[in-house]
This record gives structure tokens, C-alpha cells and sequence, in this order.
């Protein structure tokens, strides 16, 4: 069976817990915000969400919705979570390609105190072995790589040279505890990489430097064919070494942002699948991330490919740096 695209990344439980308790302070210290919480306190939460999580997990389902054969990669716990995220994954029409045994990740994210917080626990998403990689079933159009850490990220060099070794177009969507290992680390990744996605942030720490996004662009595609950095409200910056774009999308209400960066890259590279230019590839990009924003969860409110056609034309401002 050969897949339109196949994701590797994480696979989570998402639990959100909104509170604006009063004893939840927001103090400053050593240059930037902190929240001071009171130790060995309660705190009451005013409501919860419970939503599938991890960077490979958003993404095949994303894929999914806008119409392709998705495979997903990873590592699921042989828990009870896993059995809930793997039964929505087959009501997503997303393949399980991955092994399963530990306990499943899981990230609790505090939101309501003017940004949200993330704790995040693994679990067997580090563990992924490239000996458990069903390389035979690897036969698709796109391979979509987010951010594996521990074991799995030598299995990320694997499955880099594999892309390599059989002209299979790969995009790398990498954490900032990657990008802070630096680009000489990172170069087996790179090398076999047609299209580097990250926020300013990351690519900051994959450069190692605090230059501005224009900057940014053209040191990385040094590195990388395509470049795309994010910027949160500021929107998204593109350069292929010819044509820099710039895309800032229209403002929405915003209800939780967890979950925006992934659906604007593999929207982005979904659009690329499809053959469409870098311009239109952003505005994509900016119109799922809008609709995701304004729901809980990373899932549960994307556009179908016939919506996206139409919110893209409205998605944001677009312009050519």
C-alpha cells in the first residue's frame, strides 16, 4: 500500500485546564514572565478539555481531513490512552504504522492565565527503535517528520537517509529542543530535508543567533531548499532562495492556541503536495491555523480541502518582502 504522506512524531493525550484563579500570579524574574502558583496549594479550574495530541498525531489527522491516505509513525503506549487516541486515529481514516508497549505520553496545558503552559510528559514517544520501523510499509509520496527526542531521534537519522537513499520528498517540522543542538548535529536531518518548517524561536536556536526573520531565511536555506518561519499573531515568512513572502493572518478570536504551529505546517505542506504555489501554500497555512485557534485541541475543528479552497482567499494579508 503506498500513502500520500506518512507523519512520525509524537502521539499524546492533551488535557486542558482552564483557570483564572485569583491566587495564580504573573511575576517577572531573570528577563521574562513566570507564574507564581502558591506551593502545596489548590487551585480550582473552571473547565477541562480533553483532546489527541503530539506533532505526528495533529498532523496525520490534518492530512486526513483535507483528503490524503495518511500513514502515522510513532510510538503509542500499551495503556487505555493509547487505545482511545488509536480508536480516533481509525475514526480519522489515519493508518497506525508504529509499535506499541510503555505508557502513553501525555501534556496538561494551563490556560486562561494570559498564555497557556505546558507540561508535558513523553513517555514512550522517546522510545521508538529503528529495528520496531516497518520500513516496507514506508512507501509514500511525502514523508512528514516532526520532533522526536532520546532513541527516537537516532531513529529520525534512519528514516532521514531512508528518504534519501529512495527520492521521497521529506519535511522537517523540529522542536527547540532540537534546534538547540545546533545545525552541525542536525545536518544528517537537513540534508535530506526539501522543506524546514519552525517558528522564530527555533530558528533562532538552530542558527545560533538572535537575527531577524529575513535573516533567518537566507542563513537556513543555506541548509534547505524551503524555508518557512512562524511568528505566532505575526504570521509566516517564506524564502526559496529567490522570492521572500510574508503572510499575516486576519484576526480571530482566539481560544487556545496549542495546536496552531502544526496545523499551519502540514497544511503548508499539503498544499505543496498538491502542486500549489509558495504564495497559496501560506495562505493555507494561515486559514487552518485561524480555525484551529478558536477550539480547544489541535483536531477539532479543521477545514476540509473544499473550506480550505475557500477560507484561503480570506486567510490574511500576503505579500512579497
Amino acid at each position: 500500500m503506498k500513502y500520500d504522506v506518512i507523519t512520525l512524531g509524537s502521539i499524546s493525550t492533551d488535557i486542558f485546564m482552564v483557570t483564572h484563579s485569583p491566587r495564580i500570579e504573573l511575576i517577572r524574574l531573570h528577563g521574562h514572565e513566570d507564574l507564581g502558583i502558591p506551593v502545596g496549594g489548590k487551585l480550582l479550574v473552571d473547565e477541562t478539555h480533553t483532546a489527541i495530541g503530539g506533532g505526528g498525531a495533529n498532523c496525520a489527522v490534518n492530512f486526513s481531513t483535507l483528503g490524503f491516505k495518511t500513514g502515522y509513525l510513532g510510538k503509542c503506549g500499551a495503556d487505555a490512552r493509547g487505545d482511545q487516541l488509536l480508536a480516533e486515529l481509525k475514526r480519522e481514516k489515519v493508518a497506525f504504522l508504529g509499535p506499541r508497549a510503555g505508557e502513553t505520553g501525555l501534556s496538561c496545558i494551563l490556560s486562561g492565565i494570559k498564555n497557556r503552559t505546558i507540561f508535558s510528559y513523553r513517555g514512550t514517544n522517546n522510545d521508538l527503535h529503528a529495528r520496531e520501523v516497518p520500513w516496507k510499509k514506508l512507501r509514500a509520496r511525502w514523508l512528514y517528520l516532526g520532533s522526536f527526542l532520546g532513541e527516537s531521534w537516532k531513529t529520525s537519522l534512519k528514516i532521514a537517509d531512508y528518504a534519501r537513499q529512495n527520492n521521497t520528498p521529506l519535511s522537517w517540522n523540529p522542536s527547540i529542543y532540537l534546534c538547540e543542538m545546533g545545525a552541525k548535529k542536525l545536518k544528517p536531518v537537513l540534508d535530506a530535508c526539501s522543506i524546514l518548517i519552525l517558528n522564530k524561536e527555533e530558528a533562532q536556536a538552530l542558527s545560533g543567533t538572535k537575527k531577524e526573520t529575513a535573516s533567518l531565511l537566507r542563513e537556513l536555506h543555506k541548509l534547505v531548499p524551503l524555508v518557512v518561519i512562524t511568528d505566532g499573531p505575526n504570521g509566516a515568512d517564506s524564502y526559496d532562495g529567490k522570492e521572500h513572502w510574508h503572510i499575516t493572518p486576519k484576526d480571530v478570536p482566539v481560544v487556545e492556541p496549542t495546536g496552531a504551529g502544526d496545523s499551519f505546517a502540514s497544511t503548508f505542506v499539503a498544499a505543496q503536495l498538491l502542486g500549489l504555489d509558495v504564495p497559496t501554500s501560506l495562505q493555507w497555512g494561515a486559514a487552518q491555523a485561524n480555525s484551529v485557534i478558536r477550539q480547544f485541541g489541535a483536531t477539532h475543528d479543521l477545514l476540509t480541502r473544499k473550506e480550505i479552497e475557500k477560507a484561503a482567499k480570506t486567510s490574511g494579508t500576503l505579500r512579497r518582502v
